[in-house]
């Protein structure tokens, strides 16, 4: 009997919600599988500006159905059923956010103290060293598809790599297959490349996934 080989993908698309707030419209997020409960909830602190030892996190699908909880910090986050377009709902008294509020005062009303908001800051700087490996990866002229939460999967080829003027982080910029882009390669008014208009994107490298995708061809006789 052949060996079977289960492949799955190495993220996960996932919308976040907060109890604080659950009227507000929830923010879309890609994970990594592979990390622990652990570092997830401390991933989380910077989206929600709940605490890591303190929220409680619960899985619904895509039909706000409940699915579980995730209660175990030394599992991996990939341990658990959820598939992309899910929803995580975060629980907790997030005084980070009220810390944040209170900024022009001169005492800090939540627990957050010094310690807190550098273990905040060291944690951004590994979200931005971990992006700059997967933009190395990236190479200008490769072929990729763009896998972004919420919209289908698009065919594109790499046309930039690198910082955009008033943006944080980097930048994949693309030239789809169809017109399925936002711009022409140009942002606020700067070029970056040229295409025609409505080919091109640009978007985090977390979402390109470089690799042998031939341009994708419509047979004209399949459609009236």
């Amino acid at each position: 009997m052949e060996d079977i080989q289960v492949i799955t993908q190495d993220y996960v698309n996932v919308h976040i919600t907060k109890s604080d707030a659950e009227d507000t419209p929830s923010v879309e997020r890609r994970f990594k599988k592979s990390i622990t409960v652990a570092d997830f909830k401390t991933k989380l602190e910077l989206v929600t500006g709940g605490n890591a030892k303190t929220m409680k996190l619960k899985v619904y699908d895509q039909k706000n159905n409940f699915v579980c909880d995730i209660d175990n910090d030394n599992a991996l986050l990939g341990s658990y059923p959820i598939d992309d377009g899910m929803r995580i709902h975060v629980i907790d008294k997030f005084t980070l956010v009220k810390d944040f509020e209170a900024s022009d005062s001169t005492e800090r009303l939540g627990k957050y103290n010094e310690e807190e908001m550098n273990k905040m800051k060291e944690q951004q700087q590994k979200e931005l060293e971990e992006e700059a490996k997967l933009a190395d990866a990236v190479l200008v002229g490769a072929r990729c598809e763009v896998r972004v939460p919420s919209q289908p999967p698009r065919r594109a080829t790499v046309k930039y790599n690198g910082p955009l003027e008033g943006a944080k982080g980097l930048w994949i910029g693309v030239q789809y297959d169809e017109p399925r882009g936002k711009n022409d390669g140009s942002v606020s008014g700067k070029r970056y490349f040229t295409c025609p208009p409505k080919y091109g994107g640009f978007v985090k490298p977390v979402y390109i996934t470089v690799g042998d995708f031939p341009e994708e061809t419509f047979d004209l006789e399949d459609e009236i």
